[in-house]
């Protein structure tokens, strides 16, 4: 059997489980036994079916069973309980991948009995025999990972194990991970019993790993959770805890913010690299590097470094942003090390989880920790609360490829800004007490992400970072979140804040059900237009409007989902009485001019656009409209002179089509050939710059005219051809000849208002396509 399809197979029982529909189920279960010769399990199923097949009769002849539901619970949980174990023989049998392989392999060494090995492995101090004392840790990690059900003689050392004083703390936070790792492959209500246990540690690397193990789990299994009352009874009891709510809702964020990771990375060597690559040449000039190292870093800066920057301010800013961004949690680092995760460390699995210690002999056998300069240089990576654990062992590793004099100048380097981190970070604690829960559940986090983005055989598992992270939507979390609506309130801000409009829209949606709010109206309303739901968004406006919420505002966005629902009438009602309000917003007067265009009252468009040229005479983006307009009301003349203006500068295939149009109706029919040649054949836009048709009637358009700015993204109206000019006025490609005759279709009607010959149109035309043949 493929692995995909026992894969499909096994997610579809569990579906029918968790919706009670038990008879497609044994229908799966049995075709797998039958299929695949798993006949030592035919006995539990048929007595599972036949169980289910009794209480069904008793059930439909009317029999009362005070006890039925029990039971029937009971028996879903058994099904489910053969289905895993099913699937798990079924994958041990058929599963390429590197998790089952090491399975296979370490069913041969596995611990036969787990109390009398954590007794020797305490008798083996991890002082005097570090390297057989972490040899035994390993064995114990993967024994965790590759248990199924947990007994109680198993469960209850373990427990003791996570408290043990006499057990350094990072090998107790590893074996968290083995712990989540174990339940994320097989389902164990003792691995739930466990992480809980171990939440209540008062050590904050392990009780922030246990719950981020929790959470992740608790996701995974959500629809299973209705039937396991003693797990959702836990979360319940833990929940009346305050601090953990705070730390629910710091994980949760950190977990959402885990999505922005690739985009960030993007922007980084997009916009950062290329800047550094140019500056790159002059830089040890601009900062006399060879100065720095004789030296030291003295505790001024150096003037120097300020001239660095400028002729590139944007440069600085966006390296301010992702400073910023960095000490609030986001991952900036993964693109930086994601190259130093190739050294032989990194090729065992348990090593991607391993918390850092700079004792770690893995770390002792690759540098030499009686060297002065590199104790100093790990103990200042041990300090570092933006680097994850994984990125520090990278960090250590390839201090062996550093020249020495090169490592003293990192090491003076790193000591300067880890104590300025570190009294930040003393800062931050007296203000946060959970700041260091925070560093923490982030920098635990971001192993889980190098590990699943960054493992050679990565794609053997299911990225969990592909999870939406929904939490809301969840049974056994969604509840807790929404009894806290001020932790609700906070994450769907964040949703928003980060762009993720559907989720920001769901919870904001909740939120309003509980209390009416203008904010969350217009709030909900800006995601439904964010998404192109306009209908929503307006409905989201409106309602907004009978508050007190920044009216002004509301009121230009309840013009603009008019228009684009293609109500340009509503729209010029609106935008009108955002002018009382704001006479001078020329945004405003541009709209204007844009719904009167579309309501083809053209001789008021047109003013409006004068208007708006006087006000501002050195934008250029005003042309387009009031040439259109000229040409409409049978202003050539004029019209001739703007389009010329455009041609003159940054023309697109718009204008060229354009031209000709006011040249045939002049009565210039070789020029007018012209111009559609040009229009046609026009060379494809700068790069970068958008290919979308083009479209003036947007308040998007119109903000970004008044502010000097690019317009605004997911604002722009679909359809209206009749507005045919460029976004924010830059030129795109030319038209291919099936666009070009499309377009001007649309047009006719214009050019025969102008005095066209309709009959002269298709001999124009048929004498165009003889030119483009030339």
């Amino acid at each position: 059997m493929k692995y995909k399809e026992l894969k499909r197979k096994y997610a579809e029982i569990c579906s029918s489980l968790s919706a009670r529909r038990l008879k497609p189920a044994f229908d799966l279960i049995g075709k797998l036994i039958s299929g695949n010769g798993l006949g030592i399990y035919y006995d539990e199923y048929r007595n599972l079916e036949e169980t289910y097949q009794y209480m069904l009769k008793y059930t439909v002849e009317g029999i009362v069973d005070p006890e039925r539901q029990k039971v029937y619970r009971k028996l879903i949980v058994s099904v489910f309980e053969l289905a895993d174990k099913i699937n798990e023989a079924l994958l041990l049998r058929f599963s390429p991948s590197v998790e089952y392989d090491k399975k296979r392999f370490f069913r041969t060494r596995a611990i036969d009995h787990l109390v009398d090995y954590l007794s020797e492995s305490k008798e083996t101090s991890s002082a005097k025999a570090p390297k057989e004392y972490q040899q035994k840790m390993r064995r114990l990690f993967y024994h965790i990972w590759f248990s199924d059900k947990l007994t109680a003689e198993e469960a209850e050392p373990l427990s003791k194990f996570s408290l043990d004083p006499d057990v350094p703390v990072p090998y107790k936070s590893f074996m968290v991970t083995a712990l989540t790792l174990s339940l994320q492959r097989f389902f164990d209500p003792e691995k739930f019993n466990l992480l809980f246990t171990t939440y209540d540690s008062i050590e904050t690397e392990i009780n922030q790993r246990a719950l981020v193990g929790l959470l992740i789990n608790l996701y995974k299994y959500d629809a299973r959770l209705p039937f396991y009352p003693d797990i959702t009874g836990r979360l319940k009891i833990l929940n009346e805890n305050p601090g953990f709510k705070r730390n629910l809702e710091r994980i949760i964020i950190q977990f959402i913010r885990s999505r922005e990771t690739e985009k960030l990375q993007q922007r980084i060597r997009d916009e950062i690299i290329p800047e550094m690559i140019k500056i790159s040449p002059n830089l040890k000039n601009k900062i006399n590097l060879d100065s720095l190292m004789e030296e030291g870093l003295s505790e001024d800066k150096n003037p120097a470094w300020e001239e660095i920057f400028k002729d590139r301010p944007g440069l600085l800013n966006k390296m301010e942003e992702f400073s910023e961004l960095q000490m609030k949690g986001s991952d900036v680092f993964l693109g930086s090390f994601a190259m130093l995760k190739s050294f032989p460390f990194f090729s065992e699995m348990d090593n991607w989880f391993m918390p850092f210690f700079p004792e770690n002999p893995e770390i002792a056998d690759t540098l030499d920790v009686n060297d002065q300069t590199n104790l100093r240089l790990m103990e200042a990576i041990n300090r570092a609360p933006i680097l994850c654990n994984s990125d520090k062992y990278s960090f250590c590793l390839s201090i062996q490829r550093i020249p020495k004099d090169n490592l003293e100048f990192m090491k003076q380097a790193m000591d300067a800004e880890m104590d300025q981190l570190k009294e930040l970070e003393e800062d931050e604690v007296l203000l946060d007490p959970g700041r260091r829960a925070e560093v923490s559940s982030n920098q635990y986090i971001q192993d889980l992400y190098r590990f699943y983005k960054l493992f050679p055989r990565k794609g053997d598992f299911e990225d969990i970072f592909n999870w939406q992270f929904d939490f809301h939507n969840k049974l056994a979390l969604g509840d807790i979140l929404k009894e806290d609506l001020a932790v609700l309130r906070n994450i769907g801000e964040y949703y928003f804040a980060k762009n993720h409009f559907e989720e920001a829209a769901e919870i904001f949606g909740y939120l309003l059900e509980q209390e009416k709010n203008g904010e969350l109206y217009q709030k909900i309303a800006w995601c439904h237009q964010k998404t192109g739901d306009f209908e929503r968004a307006l409905d989201g406006y409106l309602k907004a409007e009978l508050y007190d919420t920044n009216q002004l505002w509301n009121l230009k966005k309840i013009a603009l989902c008019y228009r684009n629902l293609k109500k340009p009438d509503k729209a010029l009602e609106y935008y009108q009485a955002a002018g009382k309000t704001d006479p001078d917003s020329l945004s405003n007067h541009l709209n204007i001019g844009h719904c009167l265009l579309e309501l083809d009252r053209f001789d008021e468009a047109l003013k409006c656009y004068f208007k708006v040229e006087y006000l501002a005479p050195g934008n250029k983006k005003v042309w387009r409209p009031i040439a259109w307009c000229s040409f409409l009301t049978g202003k050539k003349g004029q019209a001739e002179k703007y389009f010329l203006k455009l041609i003159e500068d940054q023309p697109n295939r718009h204008d060229y089509m354009n031209m000709g149009h006011v040249q045939w109706s002049l009565g210039n029919r070789k020029s007018a050939l012209e111009y559609y040649q040009r229009s046609i054949l026009k060379e494809g836009s700068p790069a970068g710059e958008t290919t979308q048709r083009a479209n003036p009637v947007r308040e998007s358009s119109a903000e970004g005219f008044a502010k000097g700015e690019a317009p605004e993204a997911g604002d722009s109206e679909k359809g209206s051809r009749k507005e045919r000019f460029t976004e924010a006025g830059q030129p795109k490609e030319g038209f291919l000849e099936a666009e070009f005759l499309e377009v001007f279709e649309e047009d006719l009607p214009h050019l025969l208002d102008q005095g066209i010959n309709s009959d002269d149109i298709p001999i124009m035309l048929d004498q165009l396509r003889y030119f483009l043949e030339e």
